[in-house]
């Protein structure tokens, strides 16, 4: 058998790391050669002089210490685990941040410790730059949170402003035909550029952890029948057929998250369907409620299933026009993972796709909950036949001045102001079947719940109020109860939501 002591004695001299052996007195009695490359010491000049001349000066008491310590509990351990902690000399005076691997033993009568040392510069420039980008993501994320608020709201007010003045226009151009057409084009652009700046903001605001479930009961029946009423428009205006089937289930999940997800599957349907149906249904497995949403749309090719629920990602069939921009599946993708369901594709070009989402049965709930508030009711197709008055608190002028010529001419008696002082004295007038009509945000310390809690409190009876915000989602998480005679609406505010909202407020 080959004589290992050479080798060994060869692995001790040219370790990749410096070794160097100190007796109880804490002076040097080996030192191998790698200590001339990390220190710029030959061997024989370490030998027999104290380790102090490896430790610069202002490090001498806490290396004191450490000594100190291992002395009390001489057990293998590492030192400048954290790079900020240890510091090594060179024989030229300079300095580098060094990790050290301590390890006691005997030989003969004696204690010994070896020392394996380590220079860390690139180390801790490596951890130095990934701090670095860490704060940099953490301060863009914290300016992208920021934007997000101040967008949600402002973003909203000018195409606000356009949707009511585009109605009004419609309302005044009853007789012609011509002009009246055009300002439907108009509205359909408009609509179109709301979904727009919507989807946008909400991918951006889920990814950012800017939103948080807000568990409670979910009744699927009344999630399937607010969507039926949202899209069977949309679906009869292709000749499609719009199918709810299901039984009664309730679900322990974010009222206002899931319906969002399922409106960009049943939306993205109902795009790419041109004939037959599509469908919506559950089915209660062994271990989860599965919810399908199928269609007879032209389908996915196989090999682009595995990116469709990527941002801005669209399967673009030669010959089709490209339609939105890509982030319904996306949205889907991420309001999934933040209600712990998981979400399935299957398709056939030609014949259809398949979305399967499976809820665990742990969330399925044992019955429904009337706790929460709200939300956007679904459009009403007749205008309310009772012209009440409205009391309009809206800071933004654009949005005021539209807000109250739509009214207006839907025929109702319409009194508003640009601020909580200047609406003072119209709050305190406010008779019994008045209809008080506010921005969330407004400027200041109060929102529009505020001003609607000191008004009932002023009047001592439930005022009905309709609530905006540019930000829906956020304002319901805030309002956590059920607020009689109060209904909450997105800006930019569909109209016969509106006027559907101040009818479903008028007293009978």
């Amino acid at each position: 058998m080959q004589d290992l002591a050479p080798i060994l004695r060869q692995l001790l001299q040219f370790s990749p790391d410096a070794l160097i052996v100190v007796d109880s007195r804490g002076l040097i009695q080996f030192a191998n050669e790698t200590t001339n490359v990390l220190f710029g010491y030959l061997p024989n000049q370490l030998l027999g002089r104290s380790l102090d001349i490896l430790i610069p000066d202002r490090f001498k008491i806490r290396h004191g210490a450490h000594v100190a310590a291992f002395t009390r509990d001489p057990t293998n351990r590492e030192m400048g685990a954290r790079l900020s902690d240890l510091f090594a000399r060179r024989a030229d005076g300079s300095e580098f941040p060094a990790g050290i691997r301590l390890a006691a033993f005997r030989a003969g009568e004696g204690s010994f410790t070896a020392a394996a040392i380590r220079d860390m510069t690139e180390r801790r420039a490596i951890s130095d730059a990934l701090v670095a980008a860490r704060e940099e993501a953490d301060r863009a994320n914290r300016a992208k949170t920021r934007f997000l608020a101040t967008a949600s709201h402002d973003l909203r007010q000018p195409l606000q402003t356009i949707r009511l003045l585009n109605a009004s226009m419609l309302k005044l151009t009853q007789e012609t035909a011509d002009v009246r057409a055009l300002l439907e084009r108009q509205q359909q652009a408009i609509d179109g550029a709301t979904r727009l700046l919507n989807t946008l903001l909400d991918i951006n605001r889920m990814e950012s952890g800017a939103v948080e479930p807000n568990i409670s009961a979910v009744d699927l029946r009344d999630i399937f029948s607010d969507l039926q009423r949202e899209f069977e428009p949309l679906a009869d205006s292709k000749g499609l057929k719009l199918e709810f089937a299901g039984s009664p289930v309730v679900l322990s999940t974010d009222r206002t998250l899931f319906t969002q997800l399922l409106q960009n599957l049943i939306g993205n349907a109902i795009k790419y369907t041109e004939r037959g149906h599509v469908r919506i249904s559950q089915a209660l497995e062994t271990e989860a409620l599965v919810l399908k949403v199928e269609d007879t749309g032209r389908g996915i090719p196989e090999d682009k299933l595995d990116r469709i629920f990527d941002e801005y990602y669209q399967v673009d069939p030669q010959g089709t026009k490209r339609l939105g921009v890509g982030l319904g599946l996306a949205i889907v993708r991420e309001v999934s993972r933040l209600l712990g369901f998981s979400v399935a594709v299957s398709s056939k070009l030609g014949e259809g796709t398949r979305v399967r989402v499976r809820i665990s049965r742990q969330k399925l709930a044992a019955a429904a909950r009337n706790d929460e508030p709200k939300g956007e009711p679904g459009p009403s197709a007749d205008p309310p036949v009772s012209r009440c008055r409205v009391v309009l608190l809206e800071d933004n002028d654009a949005v005021r001045t539209a807000t109250e010529l739509f009214l207006n001419l839907e025929g109702f008696e319409t009194r508003s102001a640009a601020s909580i002082a200047e609406a003072e004295s119209i709050l305190a007038e406010m008779r019994p079947g008045d209809i008080l009509i506010t921005d969330y945000h407004l400027e200041g310390r109060l929102t529009g719940m505020d001003v609607l809690q000191q008004v009932r409190v002023r009047h001592g009876r439930d005022v009905p109020a309709i609530l905006l915000s540019g930000d829906l989602q956020s304002m319901l998480r805030v309002v956590k109860t059920q607020i009689p005679h109060c209904r909450f609406l997105s800006k930019p505010v569909d109209t016969k939501a509106l006027l559907g909202a101040i009818a479903d407020l008028v007293p009978v």
